[in-house]
């Protein structure tokens, strides 16, 4: 035997032995992603600790975009498990998924959830359109004639809609990485962007341009990223009346004492109008299991189980109290059916 060949022996048997030992150390659940969906992971994690007797799953908050990348970035104990969201997965990241070796993914969608553009209960609540959202925090908005693209100009409320206080815009809001800032994006911006007729008609000719139209938050500091801390964002709005911040329905309902939700198209974020859907800023809410990790890691199954059980999730269920929508009962079995049964997705149902 070579020099060589006894020095790669060693190194292949060292480098075998660490792999063990970061296996043999990594007992616990590891969960990533959305800040919106953390309260209601980490609740379940908790019932799931103390009703196993197993550890309870670590779950950290990096935003759904950080937490895919952290997902989708290989398969190991080095690697989290299950990634948090409140969107769904986009079909690059599923494609970074699989070119990393991230196969059987599992979708569970959990329930639906309302983006709240709250201010502080001293004041009044907002009234507001998904338009005056556009034209108050869009970087680019319509000139004077028709076609024509200007730096935003508005400073107040009452500049975008006479009907609307005289006060300075100033919104605190999720950064990019984060699944509520691309829902907000889509649901609110675009949605009153296209109310304008000439930019709606772009779409057909240059979707990228309309989207780049729509979604680009202006950078003035009119709109201020406020981090993946929701709770930060409410203690700032608490600190600062005339301020407005973006967030989940959830965290309005924990802080109900504290702040209020503003009314779109005159409808107020509630319980009720988000579970029927008439409040137009509403998205659903998931998270993604690598299969390969299950029978690996201990306890993913239990975990599973107990997020996908109605005393969880149901109407009556734990969740419920903390804010989140339930999904309908139809869909509620299906989805639970799939997750007990490990049913992977097929990649279509990824955003495009």
């Amino acid at each position: 035997m070579t020099q060589r060949t006894i020095i790669t022996a060693i190194l292949f048997t060292v480098a075998s032995i660490t792999a063990t030992s970061s296996a043999m150390a990594r007992d616990s659940i590891e969960v990533v992603g959305s800040s919106t969906v953390y309260p209601f992971s980490t609740v379940v994690a908790e019932r799931y600790g103390r009703a196993s007797g197993k550890p309870t799953p670590k779950i950290e908050s990096t935003g759904s975009g950080g937490g895919m990348k952290l997902f989708c970035s290989g398969v190991g104990t080095n690697y989290p498990d299950i990634t948090n969201s409140s969107r769904r997965m986009k079909a690059s990241e599923y494609k970074l998924c699989q070119s990393n070796g991230v196969k059987e993914i599992i979708e569970v969608q959990i329930g639906y959830d309302g983006i709240v553009i709250a201010n502080s209960i001293k004041v009044a609540p907002m009234k507001l359109t998904r338009k005056d959202i556009f034209l108050a925090l869009a970087a680019q908005v319509p000139g004077e004639k028709e076609g024509e693209l200007v730096d935003n100009p508005y400073s107040t409320w009452k500049q975008v809609n006479a009907s609307l206080p005289n006060t300075a815009i100033e919104v605190l809001g999720p950064p990019p990485t984060s699944g509520t800032r691309d829902a907000f994006a889509e649901l609110a911006m675009e949605g009153g962007c296209k109310k304008i007729a000439w930019i709606a008609a772009l779409k057909k000719k240059d979707k990228s341009a309309y989207k780049a139209i729509c979604h680009t938050v202006r950078e003035d500091g009119r709109y201020i990223e406020a981090g993946e801390n929701d709770n930060l964002i409410v203690q700032k709005l608490e600190a600062n009346p005339a301020a407005l911040g973006v967030f989940g329905f959830s965290f309005l309902d924990q802080n109900a004492d504290k702040v209020q939700g503003s009314q779109i198209e005159s409808v107020e974020p509630t319980f009720e109008s988000i579970a029927d859907k008439s409040y137009p800023v509403s998205r659903p809410l998931f998270f993604y299991v690598k299969k390969a990790h299950v029978g690996v890691v201990p306890g993913i199954q239990g975990f599973l189980n107990e997020f996908a059980s109605e005393k969880a999730w149901g109407e009556e269920g734990y969740l419920a109290e903390k804010g989140m929508i339930p999904l309908p009962d139809a869909e509620r079995k299906v989805m639970a059916a799939n997750t007990r049964n490990l049913v992977p997705m097929t990649g279509k149902e990824a955003l495009k």
